[in-house]
């Protein structure tokens, strides 16, 4: 393993590494009590591994998952992507750093009752420099970004040492019981959206990888080395601080006030945390950087998203896509943190199964020739079920693995197996 290989997986982490995921194991944590290591597992799982699986079966194909889907079918892969894209961009990702940001960086500052004036505010600000250096574009950006990742990282590293020390009670009961607390996390992996983020930005992954000086034959090598200390750095990250949630002894007055003003436990146990760690000034370095880590996440979205549109559909300048993008945020940030995450789960319970099947498929393909007609069954078979499930038609309620939200999978598998024989029949045919 070659100091670039380090070199690569520290950018790989960089990546992934999104402020705006900090505030999902500490709730998790809490939620979790003496369940804490399955679930943590799980979102592990999916807001680790997947990503960077997504990353490594991209490697395979030249042209990353817009040429292999091409493939499959046109508009599958237009749709599927643009998809991916809104709910990273202006639907999801982007109001969510915006109101991330203003609850890390403004709430704790608050009165109870303070109205949604302030986050009015802060978000027309948020999303006026968003879209400023997003139509400005430098690398001013990139630098920024370059000082506060490690930044965050070392923050985090520094919380998570002081509450090893501070934070001895045990975790608290849990009151809601859960079928499987693994899958609880999986489904709180989604919420990070990086393996949707992987399959719309393998490409500049990969290029970014190959610009480090990674050879083409080595490729493939080099991202799962990479890939495997990325995930190790992540995974400690997410446990860590899902641990600090798992201690926060918060009680019932608490947990009803929070409720009462929609405000977001992740947040603020994190906030908590900080002001117990380090006091108040400590508090307020954790907002200013996870704030200021939002917003060099929000330019990078916002860019990407408005290329890639005016990519597709030229007719439409990128100043106009970026500019109806950033309104659009605004919008929906001012729904409130805990709003723009509940709202986001239909779209996340469609994508991520269509998503794992690409990524399930396609790695695959890369391994072992698939028919092409055993692709697209597996792909159409497993977005018409995940569709179903989320509409509550009741066809999926008594499906195998409902349960565990994996109800989708036999239809990936039967999909493959129909390709085969029916392409076996059809090649004997001829």
């Amino acid at each position: 393993m070659t100091k670039n290989t380090f070199v690569v997986g520290f950018m790989l982490f960089a990546i992934f590494f999104g402020a705006g995921n900090l505030i999902f194991p500490p709730k998790l944590g809490f939620e979790s009590g003496e369940h804490f290591f399955p679930s943590i597992l799980g979102f592990i799982t999916t807001g680790v591994g997947l990503p960077l699986l997504g990353i490594i079966v991209s490697a395979f194909y030249e042209g990353g998952y817009k040429a292999a889907l091409n493939r499959i079918h046109p508009w599958f892969s237009l749709i599927f992507l643009a998809a991916i894209y809104l709910s990273i961009g202006p639907f999801f990702a982007g109001p969510r750093t915006g109101a991330t940001a203003y609850e890390m960086a403004v709430v704790p500052f608050l009165g109870e009752d303070v109205g949604n004036l302030p986050l009015f505010i802060f978000t027309f600000i948020y999303f006026a420099i968003t879209m400023w250096l997003s139509l400005n574009p430098s690398k001013m950006v990139d630098r920024v970004g370059a000082i506060l990742t490690p930044a965050l990282i070392l923050t985090i590293i520094a919380l998570v040492i002081r509450a090893f020390f501070l934070f001895d009670q045990p975790p608290v009961a849990v009151t809601v019981q859960e079928e499987s607390w693994v899958f609880k996390g999986v489904i709180e992996g989604y919420f990070t959206m990086d393996a949707l983020a992987s399959l719309a930005f393998s490409v500049i992954v990969l290029n970014a990888i190959k610009a480090k000086g990674v050879s083409p034959s080595a490729l493939i090598k080099q991202t799962v080395f990479a890939g495997i200390i990325a995930a190790v750095a992540l995974g400690f990250i997410y446990f860590s601080i899902g641990w600090i949630g798992n201690h926060a002894q918060l009680n019932p007055e608490t947990l009803t006030a929070l409720a009462e003003r929609k405000q977001d436990l992740g947040t603020y146990i994190l906030n908590n945390a900080a002001q117990q760690a380090f006091g108040e000034y400590g508090r307020m370095v954790l907002g200013v950087i996870v704030s200021l880590a939002c917003l060099t996440t929000a330019v990078g979205l916002c860019t990407s998203v408005g290329e890639y549109f005016s990519e597709v559909f030229p007719k439409i300048s990128y100043r106009t896509y970026v500019i109806l993008f950033c309104v659009i945020s605004f919008a929906i940030a001012n729904l409130g943190l805990k709003a723009v995450i509940e709202k986001s789960v239909p779209m996340l319970l469609i994508l991520y199964p269509i998503a794992m099947t690409v990524i399930l498929v396609l790695g695959i393909n890369a391994l072992h020739r698939i028919p092409l007609l055993g692709q697209r069954l597996a792909l159409g078979l497993v977005t018409i079920v995940s569709i179903l499930s989320v509409i509550g038609t009741g066809f999926t309620d008594n499906l195998p693995f409902k349960s565990y939200s994996m109800e989708w999978l036999p239809f990936a598998v039967l999909g493959l197996i129909v390709g085969y024989i029916g392409h076996y029949l059809i090649k004997k045919k001829h």
